[in-house]
């Protein structure tokens, strides 16, 4: 997917060469061509998975939004939990005229063109895979949306149409999905015609097993009814595809979890297990930019106490029931003894004392705790395998400039390291002390250029699809222990944790789960015992991937996730310059002169102690007004109708 974008001038005034609507059509190549834009949908930032973007407009938006990682900045406070959503005048992902419209045209001409039977059907396949990608967002976003299957100009009659219920549309949706996986050409046949890493019949099911997840459980916890069919085709889909990829990448550098982190930061995703279709950088053609972001001054995006106390264990319980769990009053112990994805995806602690006084060379501490966590990710010498895995200790900027502590505390104090003082890096820096480094590593040129990076990045993975699978069957009251083992188990093998029991997951495995909260409750209530699991093994296993709003909201649980106070680490006060200690009696900050000598540091006040939190009409994104202002026959969602 090494292509250009979308051409929106030549989609609106097409045909612009000699080629007409009637000659451009004629070939399996003509197609070919013509729907190879379509592929940076991908990379379309409307959706949260999407792969392209760096820092708080990238994949780490969706889990920001959900409350899982939050932005830096003092004044970065989560949208939805302060009520701080501004009206949509126009765009909110309402798009039909871009990728709907050049979907649309192909699939007019295939009938009339010189393809076989077989290959008009594979082009109607992929197109209705493209279709269907974009209408899953459009659904997830506003629920009811126009049916738009034809091309459209402004004096066509359904260009002002009314929007079709959520139900009839997202039916639409998984009608076409599964004619595609039936009609589709065969792989090893069309992966000849069309390239390796295109759209194929395993990417039409990990499309449908998400989907279906999606919209199934959205009709039941939003109480829309209908949605038995929609957990069937997921496990359907699911198990043939957990047949069809039954290995998981273990990765090249031997570190607890070392295959769930070089997910991110392989050069070549092709040969990984478990890659169903992957975004491809190449330095010549197409570079990314997203590793050398994670070491500069411009990445803010981190972690909070809430979400880091999440993980599990290593022994597979929570940190309330563990023997194992060494506290969070020291980041150390914080991280002691703790499910390793947490290392790959929120930088270890750590302090290194300068070489030779040039900012880029190390070495040890006479303080052996220093180095815990150095020997566990291994350390930052030389790149031994170029092009694959590489997260290591201590961290350099772009220009292997050393940070030679973690955390580096932006508005921390001066610290002493080895009988020196120095001050905080601005590079590299985070509030809370949870530093996100998922697309880090130590082999991809980063230099004052941003676009040099070639690691690849994954857009359908078995991972995804085993905990899919493991939802969908609780939904339909099939988990038991023979699933945990298919499903979960695989992935915290992989990680190092102690697999799942499910016997022994009662009332009390984790007394701080979380509620939902279904419709006119604000109290809400605790989600079962053996769903919470599952669910933490999902947020945990996709942690900064991008789809924490759409499980937070599909599970309407997200009051319980965004409006829990953000806070940062355990820390004393005199590590503390212009950052301050929270108050959790007034949910505020206890002040430059408060009394508090130790506490969490202080991050946003309590959303819920401030009267905001997450309003009801949040579940669906407000339809622009410029596009109701031009077509009357469309209605508002509900609650935004009053803005």
């Amino acid at each position: 997917m090494t292509l250009t974008g979308c051409n929106d001038s030549f989609l609106e005034k097409y045909p612009v060469t000699s080629l007409t609507e009637e000659n451009a059509f004629q070939s399996y190549d003509n197609f070919k061509a013509f729907m190879w834009p379509c592929y940076e949908m991908f990379s379309n930032t409307n959706i949260a998975t999407s792969t392209t973007a760096i820092g708080r407009n990238s994949h780490y938006l969706g889990d920001v939004y959900a409350g899982y990682l939050e932005q830096r900045g003092a004044s970065s406070q989560n949208k939805y939990a302060f009520q701080t959503v501004t009206n949509a005048t126009s765009g909110n992902g309402w798009n039909f005229s871009s990728f709907i419209r050049r979907i649309n045209i192909m699939l007019s001409h295939v009938d009339d063109s010189n393809m076989t039977e077989e290959e008009k059907n594979h082009w109607k396949s992929v197109g209705y895979f493209f279709h269907s990608f974009w209408y899953m967002e459009l659904i997830d976003r506003f629920g009811d949306v126009p049916w738009v299957d034809t091309p459209l100009d402004d004096t066509s009659e359904e260009a002002y149409g009314s929007r079709m219920p959520r139900l009839e549309v997202a039916d639409k949706v998984l009608d076409r999905l599964l004619w595609a996986e039936s009609n589709i050409g065969n792989t090893a046949i069309y992966e000849k015609k069309d390239g390796s890493n295109t759209i194929n019949q395993n990417c039409v099911r990990a499309a449908i097993s998400r989907f279906t997840l999606r919209e199934g459980t959205w009709r039941k916890y939003h109480e829309l009814g209908s949605y038995d069919r929609y957990f069937t085709e997921c496990k359907r889909v699911s198990k043939l595809l957990m047949q069809d990829y039954p290995s998981l990448y273990t990765g090249t550098d031997g570190q607890p979890g070392a295959g769930y982190g070089e997910m991110w930061t392989t050069d070549d995703l092709s040969t990984v297990p478990g890659i169903i279709l992957y975004q491809q950088w190449l330095e010549t053609i197409k570079p990314g930019h997203s590793c050398y972001y994670e070491h500069t001054s411009s990445h803010d995006i981190e972690m909070h106490q809430g979400t880091v106390d999440l993980y599990l264990c290593k022994d597979g319980k929570t940190i309330s029931n563990s023997e194992l769990y060494a506290g969070d009053k020291d980041i150390y112990s914080t991280f002691r003894n703790r499910d390793p994805r947490m290392y790959h995806t929120i930088m270890p602690p750590y302090k290194v004392v300068d070489g030779k006084g040039d900012y880029t060379t190390w070495s040890y501490t006479s303080d052996p705790a220093d180095r815990e966590y150095i020997d566990i990710m291994g350390p930052n010498e030389s790149c031994s395998n170029p092009g694959m895995g590489m997260k290591r200790l201590p961290g350099q900027n772009w220009s292997v400039s050393l940070v030679r502590r973690v955390p580096n505390l932006q508005g921390g104090a001066q610290y002493t390291i080895e009988g020196k003082k120095y001050g905080p890096h601005a590079y590299v820096a985070c509030r809370s002390g949870y530093y996100v480094w998922k697309n880090w590593d130590n082999w991809e040129e980063n230099y004052n250029n941003a676009q040099v990076n070639t690691a690849d990045k994954p857009i359908f993975k078995i991972e995804e699809i085993l905990l899919n699978y493991a939802e969908a069957m609780y939904e339909t009251g099939a988990f038991d222990q023979n699933v945990a083992e298919e499903t979960i188990n695989k992935l915290r093998t992989r990680a190092g944790v102690e697999k799942m029991t499910v016997a022994n997951i009662d009332e009390n495995f984790d007394p701080k789960r979380g509620k939902y909260y279904p419709k006119n409750n604000t109290t809400g209530i605790l989600v079962d015992p053996v769903l919470w699991e599952i669910r933490r093994e999902r947020i945990i296993e996709l942690m900064g991937e991008g789809f924490g709003f759409y499980d937070v909201r599909r599970w309407r649980m997200a009051p319980w996730f965004v409006n829990m106070q953000q806070k940062g680490m355990w820390i004393s006060k005199n590590e503390l310059s212009s950052l301050t200690l929270l108050n959790e009696t007034t949910g505020t900050s206890d002040g430059a002169n408060g009394s508090m000598t130790e506490g969490y540091i202080y991050l946003f006040n309590d959303p819920i102690k401030e009267g905001k939190g997450w309003l009801e009409k949040y579940y669906l994104y407000q339809v622009p007004l410029e596009e109701i202002a031009l077509n009357p026959n469309l209605t508002q969602n509900p609650g935004w109708d009053k803005e």
